[in-house]
């Protein structure tokens, strides 16, 4: 199976990944003048980038509709002036993380299992990122501070399950990934790997068959939750990248954040979920968009959400419809609303 995997691959390949992150598109000059857009119709907030900045894989981009403003991949990493609006109940850590955070790296926030801020950076900077303000550079992990992490999980045997996320756990090389799970492997309690990452989505020549080869030879049962939003996301090179995962012996799940303007109607959802289930990918988690500084133009109440939850209800059998949840600080858990 895993030799199977590995033939999928070479197409996405052609293309060095490494190379392609580190020739990120960060100029909204340059952006514009890809998809042929007039700056003026909607000006670049400086204000935002200089907070957060433009950073977008050019595979991504190449997926978006040239002259179109309300392009919906263009509307989720454009800093526009609406980032300026400040709003009372939006901050800069609504899920109050800082008080999960008992060793750098590591946050404990569920029973059972773990997060490791795997990598202090990402493929892209979407602008509803609820850690768009969090301090990765306090939270960037030394080999000491992985030999804390490690020891921590050690010493819980409760903790089954640890999760890779950032950053962009995918966002570092074979040799980074490879080594955090060899580590993680020789500690004996732990049984699930799981890994969130937007870029299968944003950057497929990741998935490379040395990727692959790792993930699929851990001992782990190991999850990648993908991070897709709108079928149009998903081009050629998404599904071949997802294919050689899905060959191999990796669940793959979705998870979405619902987005003014962008995703929030049924028929979209509709078409993303049965474009997903295409790829064996299982509609998981919709999001409410956390209420972050910057984001309060990508909000979504909780009465339209569940509008739509119950309509994809009604036209899609359950294996298809997301659970729709909001985050809420110091729960035990995720909130179902519906």
């Amino acid at each position: 199976m895993a030799d199977r995997a590995l033939k999928i691959i070479p197409s996405v390949k052609s293309e060095n990944w490494q190379e392609i992150l580190s020739d990120l598109i960060t100029d909204p000059k340059e952006l514009l003048h890809i998809l042929r857009l007039d700056i003026n119709k909607k000006p670049v907030s400086l204000s935002a980038i200089s907070q957060f900045s433009l950073k977008v894989p050019r595979p991504f981009v190449e997926a978006m509709q040239q002259g179109n403003w309300s392009d919906p991949l263009l509307l989720q990493i454009w800093p526009s002036e609406e980032e300026e609006i400040n709003l009372n109940e939006y901050t800069s850590d609504p899920l109050h993380e800082v008080e999960f955070n008992p060793v750098k790296g590591l946050l404990h926030k569920y029973q059972a299992r773990v997060l490791l801020t795997a990598a202090p950076h990402c493929a892209i900077h979407c602008r509803y990122c609820f850690r768009r303000h969090f301090d990765y550079k306090s939270n960037t992990p030394s080999r000491e501070d992985w030999s804390n992490s490690l020891d921590y999980i050690k010493a819980d045997p409760s903790i089954q399950e640890v999760i890779l996320s950032g950053g962009d756990p995918l966002a570092i090389s074979d040799r980074q990934l490879l080594w955090l799970i060899q580590e993680l492997e020789s500690i004996s309690h732990l049984k699930i790997l799981r890994i969130h990452s937007r870029v299968p989505i944003v950057l497929p020549q990741r998935i490379t068959p040395e990727l692959v080869a790792i993930l699929n030879e851990s001992r782990f049962e190991v999850v990648i939750v993908v991070h897709c939003n709108h079928s149009q996301e998903i081009s050629d090179n998404v599904k071949t990248a997802i294919e050689a995962l899905r060959l191999s012996k990796i669940t793959l799940l979705n998870q979405s954040v619902i987005l003014a303007g962008i995703n929030d109607e049924p028929g979209i959802l509709k078409e993303l979920s049965h474009t997903l289930f295409s790829l064996s990918i299982l509609p998981y988690y919709l999001h409410l968009p956390d209420k972050v500084i910057g984001t309060s133009h990508f909000s979504v109440t909780s009465d339209k959400a569940i509008r739509v939850i119950n309509s994809l209800r009604k036209e899609l059998p359950g294996y298809l419809v997301p659970i729709l949840v909001q985050e809420e600080p110091g729960a035990s858990s995720k909130t179902r609303l519906v």
